[in-house]
């Protein structure tokens, strides 16, 4: 019999994966369980549509976070830090901070998708990555200065 996996089952398939399992497994354990449905004409016509839109999004995304990635090429940040003589901050700059930063030269990027090569812990230049899309990264150099 012919199942539409709605969830990843290892050794099986992944999600909406339509695989032949014997009858029993089917009736059984998956369908009982919630793992998945049968696979009928309908069925597949639904799914077709439905991974069609997902592609669909998936694209629409990606293109929004190339333009994004694009535009961010010539930026650089400063952000401004309380500092001793020797230069080491006070404190910490952490993502929020850069997230703002980009905030307010147009750019809204949530702050869970940047990370820092190296922690900023003194006066001086950094990086920091933004992961836009699973496939689109981008390096954002910013300044540290003494405020």
């Amino acid at each position: 019999m012919e199942i539409i996996l709605k969830q990843d089952i290892k050794g099986l398939g992944e999600k909406d994966d339509v695989v032949n399992v014997k009858n029993g497994y089917g009736r059984n354990y998956l369908i009982p369980q919630g793992f998945g449905h049968l696979a009928t004409s309908s069925a597949k016509k639904v799914l077709a549509e439905n991974l069609k839109q997902a592609a669909f999004k998936q694209d629409k995304i990606k293109k929004d976070a190339q333009g994004i990635a694009e535009r961010l090429t010539d930026v650089k940040l400063s952000i401004g830090a309380k500092a001793g003589e020797s230069g080491k901050i006070f404190g910490a700059v952490n993502t929020i901070q850069i997230a703002e930063a980009l905030k307010a030269q147009g750019f809204d990027v949530d702050r869970r998708r940047i990370t820092f090569e190296t922690e900023p812990k003194f006066v001086g230049e950094y990086v920091a990555n933004l992961n836009l899309h699973k496939e689109v990264k981008v390096q954002v150099p910013f300044e540290v200065v003494a405020e």
